[in-house]
């Protein structure tokens, strides 16, 4: 079996797509293992998952450094010595710095609760069921500089309901985030992900049933 990719994970809450990813990875289905929990709340209820399966965590506080940058690069820091190869923001809410995004090019993964390049940023639910939208869904994709404006790798879709709220539409949005982020992190760990520009390319994929995916490459 090939090598397991070595994740590091930043988590800001409760990390439920943490446990989508963690349950994965123990049910054999994602051939990979988390190297280290990074949040920046003690009070995190990921950190309670971590321990739960004997999985390193740190807690990092952006007021414990000279500046937002020195916060980063002690997260590149940490994730090095661990030989993390792929960073996953699980419910991480700050933007990423360079200091990250240089030392991970094409490295960090991030879900979204919309279909992006609709509704980016905080409340992404609330933003749909404000606007009349038909369809909502998640996206992963990969984090550049941007507030959610990294390349798409894979998204799902859920119907938008006229009596929906925030908490009605988050909750069936949630079910795909839990389904479609490991399989993001699968394809990474097949090597079956390439960017051509602003384009994720996924080779060998059919679509299945609810994904809304890059068409495969040909040939």
């Amino acid at each position: 079996m090939p090598e397991k990719l070595a994740l590091g994970v930043l988590a800001s809450g409760r990390g439920s797509n943490f446990q989508a990813i963690v349950d994965e990875i123990e049910a054999g289905r994602l051939n990979a293992s988390v190297k280290l929990l990074i949040v920046d709340d003690p009070k995190a209820f990921a950190v309670e998952r971590a321990k739960k399966h004997s999985i390193e965590y740190l807690c990092l506080q952006p007021r414990e450094f000279s500046s937002k940058d020195a916060f980063f690069l002690k997260i590149v820091d940490e994730l090095k010595m661990r030989g993390v190869k792929l960073v996953i923001l699980a419910g991480f809410m700050r933007i990423v710095r360079r200091p990250l995004l240089d030392a991970f090019p094409h490295q960090v993964m991030n879900i979204h609760p919309a279909l992006l390049p609709s509704f980016p940023g905080l409340h992404g639910q609330k933003q749909a069921v404000d606007y009349g939208v038909k369809i909502s869904g998640c996206t992963v994709h990969f984090v550049d500089e941007g507030m959610d404006t990294g390349p798409v790798i894979i998204q799902a879709a859920v119907p938008v309901s006229p009596d929906d709220t925030e908490e009605s539409l988050s909750a069936r949005i949630l079910k795909l985030e839990h389904r479609i982020f490991p399989e993001a992190i699968r394809l990474y760990a097949e090597g079956r992900l390439r960017i051509e520009g602003s384009v994720v390319r996924i080779s060998g994929y059919g679509l299945d049933e609810g994904l809304i995916v890059n068409p495969p490459l040909r040939g």
